[in-house]
């Protein structure tokens, strides 16, 4: 299947998933302990599922999750990329990320997130990004922190009981 490159970094290339990335994304986000701060570990089906909502969304919203590949190998080692998501009752623009367990700590996700950011600053007109996380996911949020964003605030919520919320403005 032809891939379609977003953006490029110094270590990494983005670009938009597929079926054919099921493997790979299954790696991440059936992993227990990268999905401890998720409401629920992925099976089969909702990797499936997740990959098709995000090639819904880029013939929708022109931008999704995409895979991060190692430009060295073009292993996907993950997903990162923008959406719309519910944050306190607001859809508003958020940079997420997943990393592959053995590629955590690497610097990756906050390569990939930067990268993102300045994408989404050139290319929309959002006046701010924003991060969100189960307040126990210390890790996540200091990604965000890592790319200019800071805290905004924390909410109540059924699924993470406490949402962090990080922020960046234009």
């Amino acid at each position: 299947m032809e891939q379609t490159i977003i953006l490029q970094t110094e270590r990494l290339f983005l670009r938009e998933m597929n079926m054919d990335d099921f493997d790979a994304l299954y790696k991440v986000l059936a992993d227990r302990d990268i999905m401890q701060h998720y409401p629920y570990t992925f099976d089969e089906k909702r990797v499936r599922d997740w990959i098709e909502r995000n090639m819904n969304r880029y013939h929708k919203d022109g931008f999704g999750l995409w895979a991060v590949c190692l430009k060295d190998t073009g292993e996907m080692i993950g997903d990162c990329g923008l959406t719309l998501q519910n944050i306190d009752g607001e859809m508003l623009p958020e940079i997420g990320y997943h990393i592959r367990a053995d590629h955590q700590r690497k610097g990756y996700a906050k390569e990939a997130a930067a990268a993102v950011r300045d994408w989404a600053f050139s290319s929309t007109n959002y006046p701010a990004l924003y991060s969100y996380c189960k307040y126990t996911n210390v890790g996540s949020y200091k990604t965000a922190e890592s790319i200019g964003m800071h805290f905004e605030k924390e909410y109540t919520d059924p699924e993470n009981k406490i949402t962090h919320v990080s922020v960046l403005f234009r």
